[in-house]
């Protein structure tokens, strides 16, 4: 018998100062039983730097949501999708393999792949001359320090406030707060 997904609800309030995107959004993550706390942390995040496409691409009358990830190759980690379900946004994190990017890249408008771990270097230098064609890509790096601090702020029922100002997210609980920057690295657009 397989193991069944551990649900994670979400209470996020979004203040993006850079794009002028302020709102609350309800989320339920569910946690693959591969995933760790971090991984699903670093998801989180990627939702909270990206929200403010629901205004600027779809002018509100899209849908941000958290795809199936780990248990489904064929969804994002988090996707943004129009009110056709045109897919305007593809977001995976960790170190996906290239041929997944590039499938992602031919499935929606925008790709965003948001690396973390001590080996994202090596899986870098590994696909990065096989991306090259793909012009709707963008690979942002978290520093490990800061992806391992996310976990802390796993629990089955969270209150969190991502704060963004020049390009860095102060992320925090009401008790603690976690800066969190990103490191661009490939930068590629139509």
């Amino acid at each position: 018998m397989a193991i069944k997904s551990t649900i994670f609800k979400a209470n996020l309030a979004i203040a993006d100062i850079d794009h002028s995107y302020y709102s609350d959004h309800s989320l339920t993550l569910a946690r693959h039983p591969s995933e760790t706390d971090e991984r699903m942390m670093v998801r989180l995040v990627a939702l909270a730097f990206n929200a403010y496409l629901l205004q600027k691409v779809c002018k509100g009358d899209g849908v941000m949501a958290f795809g199936a990830g780990l248990a489904d190759p064929n969804e994002p980690d988090v996707w943004l999708k129009d009110f056709t379900d045109r897919i305007r946004l593809w977001i995976e994190v960790g170190q996906p393999e290239d041929r997944a990017i590039i499938r992602a890249g031919h499935k929606s408008d925008q790709v965003i792949v948001y690396a973390y771990h001590h080996a994202a270097e090596v899986w870098f230098k590994a696909i990065q001359s096989k991306l090259t064609r793909l012009k709707n890509l963008t690979i942002y790096r978290i520093p490990s320090e800061i992806s391992g601090e996310l976990s802390q702020f796993a629990t089955r029922s969270m209150q969190l406030q991502a704060t963004i100002q020049e390009g860095q997210l102060m992320l925090g609980d009401g008790q603690k707060t976690i800066q969190v920057y990103v490191e661009p690295w490939l930068v590629q657009k139509e």
